[in-house]
């Protein structure tokens, strides 16, 4: 071996080798895409005021300095925005002892200011003594430790096709955080430093920061929820924004009505029968009026009352029925108010009647009572009411009367006659009771309901007690101008006897375009919105005052997700139910067929 090798001037064959492999793996490394080149933009301009990214244009804002009193959740107006934005915050805790030392002195500084003034006869500073008061009551909080102090950063970018709709953007923004005393500049000259400082890297590169202590600075978390659980009450479902319970009690509001909009196949009967099913555990009496058999399963499985209102069923409802008497009122008001409400049920029958069909009917059903020795002078404990038959005959005899009679006949004759023509036969002596309509004519349906919510409005009268009657598919009777006014009168009315209105549809044009349909929503204290249709969500949100994320959140739900306001508080709800509960509430098709076809072999012994 030479001399040069020996002291390393040469290159042996291994040393030559370990460069080739390092520079076919440099090459080869050279060729690869990683993660960081795929996600990279295809191009990055930074100018004075803004930067470009793949043909965007975004503009970034800092937040310079906060008023002296600040909302809680004053960041949701600026996250609700319909733009897209990216928001980043940095704390930085502080040492307590060091701050504590510059608050000492600054202490002495405003007090020797305030000295001063007062010895050269000036006017007391009220800025000076505000700001002595306020330095004094953050030493006392962080000297017991209930206060904390923090240099934070609040940085948001904004993005936009076109200057134009940047500009937009950035002037909304800019107004939103005036509005509210807050000062935000753009971060002209350092715009490439902006954007890297709200990546989602953690990288402060602007470093502009603002002293803030616990308590201002816990108004900044950007997502407040309300927190809907109590003590009392039923679970409804889970908070999706913190995983909390949603346990509360409609009959401690200021009323306990409550309406669900949702469309078909999003589990609003689900969510009611959920409830229905928790509220009987805890000794709610339920009533529903069912136009489609829904309720059918519950009620079985709770051992519940169900009542088959049709043409060739045994139960009957006597729409000529009298509530008993309440403390405070007369025979007369009794008569007045089944008058008015019978009113009402003939123009669902007969059709809207006009001035003078309205007031020969008007004269007729009191004569109808009078028949049957019922007048404001008589006792109506035992009183043994008239049906339509009596009315018929009475309008039979009367002049003017011939065509209304004619008109009735199909319902006490004709084609409908029976269900409405005979005494009722039905008890409310159940905690459950379910009023099923499905198998009456389209035609007879609104009537039914009426006739049913008539029944049961008088039964609630006359026994006070706690209950929730459940409406479902209420858009049948907002179609029709008394049942609607019908159903808003008890809606006004139920709190006066502990009782709990739940209207529920899928339709939910008809009802808020209906003239009572708005004022039935706003006397309800309790509002769920699951999965809406595009074609109804502008009405929804004008309604309910949604913001666009809310809007958003309805429209791409699943099935038993949503929005649940109570009072002023409103939380996005997800409804859970175990599974003994969903075995007896679903309304799932093949679920249902499942459980049916096991019931079946086990009655056959398989």
């Amino acid at each position: 071996m030479s001399l040069l090798s020996k002291i390393g001037g040469g290159s042996s064959p291994e040393a030559d080798l370990q460069k080739k492999i390092f520079e076919a793996e440099k090459e080869y490394k050279t060729g690869l895409n990683t993660l960081r080149d795929l996600i990279a933009p295809a191009a990055f301009l930074v100018n004075t005021n803004n930067v470009e990214i793949s043909g965007k244009l975004a503009r970034s804002f800092f937040v310079l300095s906060y008023p002296r009193f600040i909302s809680v959740n004053w960041l949701a107006p600026i996250i609700g925005l319909d733009s897209a934005m990216d928001m980043s915050m940095f704390i930085y805790p502080m040492d307590t002892a060091e701050i504590m030392k510059k608050l000492r002195n600054k202490v002495g500084q405003i007090e020797s200011s305030i000295s001063m003034n007062a010895e050269k006869g000036n006017v007391r500073d009220p800025m000076l003594e505000t700001a002595y008061g306020d330095v004094e009551a953050l030493r006392d909080r962080l000297q017991q430790g209930t206060e904390r102090y923090f240099r934070f950063s609040l940085y948001f970018t904004l993005y936009g096709d076109n200057l134009k709709e940047l500009d937009q953007a950035s002037s909304t923004l800019e107004s939103l955080l005036g509005s509210k005393l807050i000062i935000a500049k753009p971060a002209v000259l350092q715009m490439e430093q902006g954007f890297n400082s709200t990546l989602p890297l953690g990288n402060d590169e602007l470093g502009i920061a603002t002293n803030l202590n616990t308590q201002p600075l816990s108004t900044t978390f950007p997502f407040v929820s309300s927190e809907l659980t109590s003590n009392d009450g039923i679970l409804y479902g889970i908070n999706r924004h913190n995983n909390s319970l949603i346990l509360f009690d409609r009959f401690q509001m200021e009323n306990a009505n409550s309406v669900v909009f949702a469309k078909s196949g999003s589990g609003k009967s689900y969510a009611v029968k959920l409830e229905i099913l928790r509220s009987l555990m805890i000794g709610t009496d339920v009533i529903v009026i069912d136009p489609e058999n829904e309720y059918k399963h519950l009620s079985d499985a709770v051992g519940g009352s169900f009542l088959n209102i049709s043409l060739n069923s045994d139960s009957r409802v006597n729409p000529f029925d009298l509530p008993k008497a309440i403390e405070g009122e007369n025979n007369e008001d009794i008569l007045r108010s089944a008058i008015v409400n019978l009113l009402g049920l003939m123009n669902l029958m007969l059709g809207k009647l006009n001035p003078t069909e309205e007031a020969i009917m008007d004269r007729a059903l009191w004569e109808t009572y009078a028949k049957k020795d019922i007048t404001p002078a008589s006792d109506l404990t035992n009183a043994d009411v008239p049906t339509m038959g009596d009315l018929v005959e009475i309008l039979g005899g009367m002049v003017g009367g011939e065509s209304l009679a004619q008109r009735l006949t199909k319902y006490t004759e004709g084609t409908f006659s029976g269900i409405f023509n005979q005494p009722t036969n039905i008890n409310l002596a159940n905690q459950l009771i379910v009023f099923s309509v499905r198998d009456l004519e389209d035609s007879l349906r609104p009537i039914a309901m009426y006739i049913t919510l008539g029944y049961i409005w008088n039964v609630v009268r006359s026994q006070m007690k706690k209950r929730i009657l459940v409406l479902d598919e209420a858009w049948i009777l907002m179609q029709h101008e008394d049942s609607a006014r019908f159903v808003f009168g008890m809606a006004k009315r139920a709190r006066k006897y502990y009782l709990g209105l739940t209207t529920i549809t899928q339709d939910v044009s008809d009802f808020l375009q209906s003239a009572y349909g708005k004022p039935i929503v706003t006397n309800s204290s309790i509002q769920m919105l699951l999965k809406q249709s595009p074609a109804a969500i502008d009405l929804i949100a004008e309604t309910f005052f949604l913001t666009e994320g809310e809007k958003y959140l309805l429209l791409e739900s699943d099935v038993g997700e949503g929005i649940f306001f109570a009072g002023l508080k409103h939380v996005a709800i997800k409804i859970i139910a175990s599974y003994m509960e969903d075995q007896i509430i679903t309304t799932d098709p093949k679920q249902t067929a499942e459980i049916a076809k096991a019931k079946e072999e086990l009655a056959s012994g398989k």
